[in-house]
């Protein structure tokens, strides 16, 4: 599979990796409901074979339990694989998450990590989530530190805003940064990817398929009968009205789109965020096996410059509709 490097790093990412947020499964603020642990490792398993050489995972994922899983997949092979994990979210006794970034939260936080990865150093540590925004410096110096002692190779952020990354850029550039990027979610592309070029920063986008709705296999009907435990019922803005009506429609216009070149509308979701230069790689996940292998057939198109006036056009109609719904 096609790889890129990261940022200035010796990191070499193929450029769809593996997500593990859904193999943490339900029973937390932002799970994906019941999950099947085999079905979880035979799934990564199969991304490996498929040629994905990294996985990106996180403590809050499953509180636990999807790092659980990936080390438990990982046993025997764990220096065949790049591996990502974060900090910064905790949770207590009571399964009540909230966000910390204190210098001995973040370095028992490692230590947790690498406990339940089975592993005793981690590729890349990224920062989840830059809240309190105040400490972010603080928590910046203690991963720098947790570099120097082997436990990390490198150091990267989430989430992060462009002021932000000048502000620990100060102490130290963080190796890339993950935001969400997909077809309903373009944000970054006004000043966050024009930074990251400049800065030589690397750029690894999650929700490339925006959490599977941009795969084509959703119907209002399906959305409505989700699992309670299901974040996306209740804390997806793009699963509610009226983001929701007028994406389903765009999901439509795509539709004849990948159709006419031969391609999944989740193939064509992943290569239209794989279009940018300044993209590394696109996180995907997979609940199941069959599903990887479909996705990562993805890595190698290239979409023409036709189809993507295509689907600007198709995405600027969804922009303005909402827009006016929002007036």
């Amino acid at each position: 599979m096609l790889t890129r490097k990261l940022g200035q790093t010796d990191l070499n990412l193929t450029v769809i990796g593996f997500g593990a947020w859904a193999i943490g499964g339900g029973d937390y603020k932002f799970g994906w409901g019941p999950q099947d642990d085999e079905d979880s490792i035979k799934s990564i398993h199969e991304a490996l074979d498929a040629g994905v050489n990294w996985i990106d995972t996180a403590p809050i994922y499953g509180l636990g339990r999807s790092e659980q899983v990936v080390g438990k997949a990982l046993k025997g092979i764990r220096h065949e694989v790049i591996l990502a994990t974060k900090c910064g979210i905790v949770w207590d006794a009571n399964r009540t998450v909230s966000r910390h970034l204190k210098a001995d939260s973040i370095r028992r936080e490692v230590e947790l990590s690498l406990g339940r990865l089975q592993t005793d150093y981690i590729d890349l540590y990224q920062m989840h989530w830059p809240e309190p925004d105040e400490i972010i410096e603080e928590a910046w110096e203690a991963m720098v530190k947790l570099v120097d002692e082997g436990k990390v190779r490198y150091i990267a952020v989430c989430n992060f805003n462009v002021e932000q990354l000048r502000r620990i850029g100060a102490i130290q550039p963080a190796a890339s940064l993950q935001p969400p990027y997909n077809m309903l979610r373009r944000e970054i592309e006004e000043d966050i990817l024009p930074y990251c070029q400049e800065s030589k920063l690397g750029v690894v986008a999650y929700s490339p398929m925006q959490n599977g709705l941009l795969t084509g296999k959703f119907t209002l009907e399906r959305i409505q009968n989700l699992p309670d435990d299901d974040f996306r019922k209740t804390l997806s803005e793009q699963f509610q009205s009226p983001q929701l009506d007028v994406n389903l429609k765009v999901v439509e216009g795509l539709r004849p789109i990948a159709q006419r070149l031969d391609h999944t509308l989740a193939q064509l979701a992943l290569a239209w965020v794989l279009r940018r230069p300044e993209v590394t790689s696109a996180i995907t996940g997979a609940r199941k096996p069959g599903q990887i292998k479909e996705t990562a057939m993805a890595a190698g198109w290239v979409l023409d410059e036709w189809t993507v006036q295509q689907i600007e056009a198709l995405l600027n109609k969804r922009d303005k509709v909402l827009a006016e719904a929002n007036a």
